[in-house]
This record gives structure tokens, C-alpha cells and sequence, in this order.
């Protein structure tokens, strides 16, 4: 593989305080839930780091084969979400390791507080995979598809130890995985996006292709 690893580190994103209190499962949140949700983000948010490392490949797919060159996946959902793509980015993304030190802290003395930092942790790194995405596009002038993540669908964990070869993850983001094939720091993304030429404005939203039928953060 002769593709290079490119690392970006971004300032923090806007914070959506809607996106945070649904990942917390606050349909209704009142004026002590909101208040308390600002309480624990201005704790965090120094804390917090935004990294980003990618390639960009090849890609092909057959059935459920999904070629990229070097490494042949087998899922159905991703090949459907690549179909037509001859490009993808293959990306990781971390918002650092002190997110979880605060949700074990809190864990031990306030599971509000925990739940709080948790939902705060998930909505910092869906926006900084938002923005990641929108700066690649802007950069390439390319449209992307919705980014398919290892979990997704019927694309296997068993897949992070080759995204972890590939990007290096530990030396460049400072991620790895546990003995589950979880991401360390927790709040950490990996994805494959598809690459579009050109501006295409029917490509889907991100939950389009889920077949999950059950998920509470469900958009569409």
C-alpha cells in the first residue's frame, strides 16, 4: 500500500446541545437536566482533544465484497453503501482520553453526572466526524457517502485490527483495542466513506441504510 497516512487535528466543533441531551435519552429535558448538561460540558471542555487520521483508496465492489486494494471486506451493508464508488476514505477519529477519565470518575460518585459526560463524549465525536467529512469535501471538492463504521449493519469488529494496521492508529491518534476489539478512548470512530465526484445532492443521510429498527438515536 503506497497510500499516505494524512493526521489533522481540528478545533473543537460547535456544541449542539439537542444532539448531547438525545444521546443522553432526554426527549424533554427541563431547565435542572439543561443546566446540569452545561455544568458538566465547561468541566470537559478544556480537556478535550480533536484527531483525525485517514487515507484515501481504491474501491470496488463485488456481491458483498468490498475491494480496496489491499484489503478485501466481506459485508453486504458496505457494499451497498460503496456501490459505484471507486474512491473511499478510510478514517479514525478520537476526542482523547480524558472523557472516559471523567465518566469513571463520575461513575463512582454521580451516574447523572456520568450520563452526562457520556452523551457530552458521543456528541463531540459525531461532531468532529461531521466535520471532518465537510472539510474533506470541501478540500477535494467530492460528495461523500454516509460513513459506514465496523458494528454498522453486517460489518464485523473483526475488521478494526486491519482499519488499526492500516492507519497506525496507536502512533497516530493514539487509539487501540481492547481484547473485544473495542476502541480505546471510547469516544473514538473508525468508518469507511465512499467517494462521490462531482456534487450529488441525493446522497442520503447516515441512517438511511441502517436496518436497525430499534435504535433510540435513530434520525430518520
Amino acid at each position: 500500500m503506497n497510500s499516505v497516512v494524512i493526521t489533522k487535528t481540528y478545533d473543537a466543533p460547535p456544541f449542539c446541545e439537542k444532539e448531547a441531551l438525545r444521546y443522553a435519552g432526554c426527549k424533554k429535558a427541563d431547565e435542572n437536566v439543561i443546566e446540569l448538561l452545561r455544568v458538566c460540558k465547561a468541566e470537559a471542555w478544556e480537556k478535550l482533544s480533536y484527531k483525525v487520521c485517514y487515507v484515501e483508496l481504491d474501491a470496488a465492489t463485488d456481491g458483498e465484497i468490498c475491494d480496496f486494494g489491499f484489503l478485501n471486506v466481506k459485508s453486504r451493508d458496505l457494499s451497498k453503501n460503496l456501490f459505484g464508488c471507486e474512491r473511499a476514505i478510510l478514517f479514525s477519529a478520537t476526542v482523547g482520553i480524558e472523557i472516559d477519565r471523567l465518566i469513571a470518575k463520575y461513575g463512582r460518585i454521580s451516574p447523572t453526572k456520568a450520563l452526562m459526560f457520556q452523551a457530552i463524549g458521543a456528541e463531540r465525536i459525531e461532531a468532529l466526524c461531521d466535520t471532518f467529512c465537510e472539510d474533506i469535501k470541501n478540500e477535494k471538492d467530492i460528495a461523500l457517502r454516509p460513513r459506514f463504521s465496523p458494528g454498522y449493519g453486517d460489518l464485523e469488529l473483526l475488521v478494526q485490527k486491519d482499519i488499526s494496521a492500516v492507519l497506525n492508529l496507536p502512533k497516530k491518534i493514539g487509539v487501540t483495542l481492547n481484547d473485544s476489539l473495542l476502541l480505546s478512548p471510547s469516544k473514538s470512530v473508525t468508518a469507511f466513506v465512499g467517494i462521490t465526484q462531482g456534487k450529488d445532492d441525493n446522497i442520503p443521510p447516515k441512517c438511511v441504510n441502517c436496518e436497525k429498527k430499534d435504535c433510540m438515536f435513530k434520525e430518520v
